[in-house]
């Protein structure tokens, strides 16, 4: 008998486009499921116009993703994609079977209230690895990374997400700690971090430990593809 999976919604974070789940979305789909990738508005290219997005504008495209998959949505979000995420599932609660965090939280607050300007460049290598975990990623990648990165929207980093419905506290979530740990988490939430300041909130949370860079999608991408798709079986259950 065929295996009922959920459809799976990749959204990158910053400077990323759908580009960035490449090898992780070619993995579940050979295994048999329905997977999207999202680029945001105003990370489609280095010279779109960035002056105007807003955190608002990434909910929506978010929201209009999961409206179009139908119900009963996985929907996976890297890094600074955990804002519009969150308010995602506070808008369409009743659409996503599971959230999935990779190396992110359920922001509560703007995560970078006091950015100025339209946007905020990539990191250049160097500053990549002063501030990021680098475990496992190949210069290959690191070079991909350079080429293709383009710079953030302010918008949506100084905005802060709206939360409104009750309802969102009752979607399960998982969150895949990569480059840093369940307790490390745990303890940033419990401390009022505003990235994760979900996880304090929500009824149903799995951490699972996934020691890697903070972008497994590229330094583990078969372990993070089995976790996620691993999670699209059990939500249909």
């Amino acid at each position: 008998m065929e295996t009922t999976r959920a459809p799976i919604i990749l959204v990158p974070g910053f400077w990323l486009g759908a580009w960035a789940w490449d090898e992780v979305a070619a993995i579940l789909r050979a295994d048999g499921h329905d997977v999207t990738a999202l680029t945001l508005p105003g990370l489609e290219s280095a010279d779109v116009d960035r002056s105007g997005i807003t955190l608002s504008d990434h909910v929506d495209a978010i929201c209009a993703a999961v409206e179009a998959a139908g119900d009963g949505v996985v929907l996976a979000v890297h890094s600074g994609a955990g804002a519009p995420g969150y308010a995602a599932s506070d808008r369409l609660p009743e659409k996503i079977a599971t959230m999935v965090y990779v190396d992110t939280g359920p922001a509560t607050g703007a995560l970078d209230p006091d950015v100025t300007g339209a946007q905020t460049g990539p990191p250049t290598l160097a500053q990549l690895g002063e501030d990021e975990s680098l475990e496992g990623i190949s210069p290959e990648q690191l070079a991909a990374f350079e080429a293709r990165a383009v710079a953030e929207p302010a918008g949506p980093q100084r905005d802060a997400p709206v939360l409104e419905n009750p309802a969102r506290l009752d979607v399960p979530t998982v969150v895949i700690c990569t480059s840093f740990t369940e307790q490390q988490y745990r303890e940033a939430a419990a401390a009022g971090f505003a990235f994760v300041g979900g996880l304090t909130e929500l009824h149903d949370v799995q951490y699972v430990d996934l020691p890697t860079s903070h972008w497994p999608m590229w330094s583990r991408p078969a372990d993070l593809a089995a976790l996620l798709g691993g999670v699209a079986e059990r939500s249909t259950q």
